[in-house]
């Protein structure tokens, strides 16, 4: 039986959630607050993770951008009635794997979180892994972050991941296919443009910021690939 942990502070919508899992064959644990969730999280480890935006104690932003920190790659679901476009590209890239804007129905959620469940937990940078490093550019997954001349680039969790294993294969073209599935483990569908859109946000902080090189490198109806190459 598959655990889902609910951190939510609306009782009404917390107790409706829980009911309908576990209706639906599913474990639901129930929490109302970001640090009571972030804990289970952090150590109970569940299948699946349903957290809302505005949580007492600790918001959700930070419960995504915390967890994915410390390499915990539960699938994360996010409800909320915070539905424009700029929240949900920035609890993406943050490491949400989905996002379900309120009101929504309870037989949606249940699907959401059986897609979830499928996918499973998704692979995180290891912590040992070994630093990459290219012309200028250094990528350290001790402590997740990109160096460009010795300057932190500023990276979140996704945007690490994606150019981490962008850099791993380099200098292989990697089908957006691909890395939709490596880093957000999910199939690519029509009009999905979540890779393109992580992709142009490491240029502004990779390639906008280098004076010689060029690292990130588009291969029109295929991918990217990660290769320094001189402007």
């Amino acid at each position: 039986m598959a655990k889902v942990l609910i951190i939510e502070d609306d009782e009404v919508i917390g107790r409706t959630m829980a009911s309908h899992l576990a209706a639906a064959g599913f474990e639901p644990t129930w929490v109302t607050n970001g640090v009571a969730g972030l804990a289970r999280l952090r150590y109970e480890r569940p299948d699946v993770c349903i957290v809302d935006l505005m949580l007492p104690a600790l918001d959700g932003w930070e419960v995504i951008e915390t967890a994915r920190a410390h390499g915990i790659g539960t699938p994360v679901i996010v409800v909320s009635a915070r539905g424009s476009e700029q929240d949900r590209v920035q609890t993406l890239e943050l490491g949400a794997d989905d996002y379900l804007v309120k009101p929504f129905s309870m037989r949606e959620l249940v699907a959401r979180v059986r897609a979830a469940e499928r996918r499973g937990v998704r692979d995180q940078p290891p912590k040992r892994a070994e630093v990459i490093e290219f012309d200028g550019l250094r990528i350290d997954p001790i402590s997740v972050e990109a160096y460009l001349d010795g300057h932190g680039a500023g990276l979140t969790p996704t945007e690490f991941r994606l150019l981490y294993a962008l850099a791993a294969e380099s200098p292989r073209v990697v089908s957006r296919e691909e890395l939709l599935q490596k880093i957000w483990g999910r199939r690519l569908a029509r009009r999905d443009r979540t890779v393109d859109v992580f992709v142009r946000k490491l240029r502004e902080k990779i390639d906008a910021r280098s004076e010689r090189y060029a690292f990130l490198h588009t291969r029109y109806g295929v991918g990217y690939k990660l290769e320094p190459q001189l402007k």
